[in-house]
């Protein structure tokens, strides 16, 4: 079998400053963003604040910290990743082919919570940091402003990031040593907080205090950016994310520890609307202290929404979406921006503002999807160790450690639920029924459609191609094809070449794409089934790569007349002098649903829920890249049946 290969990998991503710098930007900014609204949601959650409190508290921030994000992201989920790229359905992707069918169900799940927490995550952190205006002046107008930052947030993604993105290294380096420096200027203000690091205090904290599930929930905060750093694998790579990580834990712990030492020392005349973060700036600082949390908040809302761009490509690859028109709006690798979605996320992150109107209330809805993805991505792991031969005991382990830990988390958030944690619950479960229902839908379509032996059809077409008393249709007639292998071909297919019109061809291509999970595969095989006449074709296209098959049809098309293998020069004689090459003509088969189907109420409610959904999926000829001029669309019945039909009966 001849075959061709244009293959482009993953790139390996070196340790130098420049790319760790560039890490600092993009991959940290949601949970380098986090001490803007953590202690002072720990400070809430309690009525009084105490030394032994706030020990307690950071004790658990730090630990939280350590076991959460270091030992289990950076350590164990980076070394997870597909072909470079990381996040819950990359690392899904690496074991889908198990024999446990029902792990795309917690795929789906954690992926559709990920995605509410990047409709919060904007709202929350821009809102907070625009807050601390009123500490300038208590009447400004923080709404207005927030909702101006985020519509700016999600109008330029169009544009891409090529532009700005070389200042985000720079600008959150700066940020975090922000934080550091801060954090270390309080420490002396009550040298007692460097207790935290004995997790002695933390155990204390949950074991002293009845109300131990609200302080969970406030200590969660600080590592929700945590999945969102896996799922930034594939920009940066794993060892420049595991170097930054202890720069910015460094910077992190830092902030914790001067807040909490000012909180102690400041316990007596703490406010209920006041938030540390800011209180520990001078007075002639807060300026600019401002402007670099609306800039961090930015930052990590871009990085959030490129996170879920890279979500629903990884979907629809996987048939958990419907296929979106994706554009590339710079040259910067794998950069993607999806309008629908895009508008989507803008008009959930206004709502969230409009609902909620202050960061301390968004809290209440904050953390609680992320919790979810967490566990999810913890089971999905164990099966990944396991599949990786890692001994069951130590899988084990693994999996009892976290899931306790994120099981009490998700415990201490579900007392938010009805004070917030419902909203995004909400948006994952509006998402995850959309993910449940387009790849249950899909596998139930795939089920039903007839395939037949091409061989048998050799013959019939290679004296359809010499009969001239059949009207030639085009000199060269691409069909798109499901079928997943080269000797099979659908019996509709078949049915419009020979039966519906007979098409007479000089040339027939039969054109099979499978979008990978692979991020940039870009590949294809031939299979010649009937010398100078017949051909089929499978491009292997990656979740980052734009579909271009008009493009790349041409070019394999190209390397069989460079090996001799077709003769593209039309069979008009008049055309055929002058070496004028065939035209190329498309069919594109679409299966619709048929009333007449014999189903159970399930599955017909299912197909009318696919119906509805392919209103948003992109039609076939834009999603493939191709010449719309020369398509043409053949829609054919899709009938489900499940019981025999009853046979008429002939009376005369």
């Amino acid at each position: 079998m001849p075959l061709k290969k244009r293959l482009q990998t993953a790139p390996v991503h070196k340790v130098t400053f420049a790319a760790l710098l560039v890490t600092i930007g993009i991959v940290f900014g949601d949970i380098g963003t986090s001490p803007l609204y953590v202690m002072k949601a720990i400070i809430s959650a309690n009525d009084v604040v105490s030394e032994p409190y706030i020990i307690g508290a950071v004790s658990c921030v730090i630990w939280t910290l350590t076991l959460q994000t270091t030992v289990k992201y950076v350590i164990i989920a980076l070394r997870a990743d597909n072909k470079g790229e990381g996040g819950i359905l990359a690392l899904y992707s690496l074991i889908k082919r198990m024999p446990h069918r029902w792990l795309y169900f917690l795929a789906a799940i954690g992926a559709s919570a990920l995605i509410a927490d990047g409709v919060i995550t904007p709202a929350m952190t821009v809102t907070s940091a625009v807050e601390g205006l009123r500490d300038l002046n208590p009447d400004a107008p923080v709404l207005p402003v927030v909702l101006l930052i985020i519509a700016g947030i999600f109008l330029v993604q169009c544009l891409g990031t090529k532009a700005i993105g070389r200042f985000f290294g720079p600008f959150m380096l700066a940020w975090f040593l922000m934080l550091g420096i801060l954090g270390l200027v309080h420490l002396s203000d009550e040298w007692s907080v460097m207790k935290a690091f004995n997790p002695v205090y933390a155990v204390r904290l949950l074991i002293d205090y009845p109300g131990w599930f609200v302080i969970l929930g406030a200590v969660f905060l600080c590592t929700t950016g945590a999945e969102a750093l896996y799922s930034d694998l594939g920009h940066c790579g794993r060892g420049n994310i595991t170097y930054a990580w202890f720069f910015v834990k460094a910077m992190l712990i830092l902030n914790y520890l001067g807040q909490g030492a000012w909180i102690i020392s400041h316990s007596a005349s703490l406010g209920p609307d006041i938030n540390p973060f800011y209180a520990v700036m001078p007075r002639w600082f807060l300026p600019a202290g401002i402007l670099m949390s609306t800039g961090a908040a930015i930052i990590a809302s871009q990085a959030l929404l490129s996170g879920s761009f890279t979500i629903f490509s990884e979907a629809m690859s996987l048939n958990f979406w419907p296929r979106l028109r994706i554009k590339y709006p710079s040259t910067l690798k794998g950069q993607l921006y999806i309008p629908l979605v895009n508008c989507l996320l803008f008009v959930g992150c206004v709502l969230t503002v409009l609902i909620f109107r202050s960061s301390g209330r968004m809290e209440a809805a904050y953390g609680l999807a992320i919790t979810v993805t967490m566990l999810m991505t913890t089971v999905l792991l164990a099966f990944y160790l396991r599949h990786r031969g890692v001994s069951l005991w130590l899988v084990a382990v693994f999996a009892t450690i976290f899931i306790a830990i994120e099981g009490a988390f998700f415990l201490a958030n579900m007392f938010k639920f009805v004070h917030g944690g419902w909203f995004t619950i909400l948006i994952a479960g509006l998402v995850c029924a959309i993910m449940l229902v387009w790849r249950r839908a899909t596998v139930i379509r795939r089920k039903y459609i007839e395939y037949h032996r091409f061989s048998d059809y050799f013959d019939v077409i290679s004296d359809m191609k010499s009969d001239r008393d059949i009207p030639k249709y085009a000199s060269n007639l691409v069909y798109l094809s499901r079928s997943h292998r080269a000797d099979m071909v659908e019996s509709k297919l078949i049915y419009s070449i020979i039966n519906k019109s007979p098409k007479r061809a000089d040339h027939y291509w039969i054109v099979r794409v499978e979008f990978t999970d692979s991020p940039d595969t870009l590949e294809y095989e031939r299979t010649v089934l009937i010398p100078d006449t017949l051909v089929s074709l499978n491009f292997r296209i990656g979740f980052r790569i734009q579909p271009q098959l008009s493009v790349y049809l041409r070019q394999a098309v190209e390397d069989m007349v460079a090996d001799g293998l077709i003769d593209l020069t039309s069979d008009y004689p008049s055309l055929r002098r002058h070496g004028i090459s065939g035209d190329f003509r498309f069919i594109i088969i679409h299966r619709i649903f048929s009333p007449s189907s014999h189903c159970d109420a399930r599955d017909r409610l299912l197909m009318d829920m696919h119906r509805i959904l392919r209103r948003m999926e992109l039609c076939t000829d834009d999603a493939f890249g191709l010449d719309t001029s020369n398509v043409k669309i053949e829609n054919v019945p899709l009938i489900i049946e499940k019981r025999t039909s009853r046979r008429i009966k002939r009376v005369v």
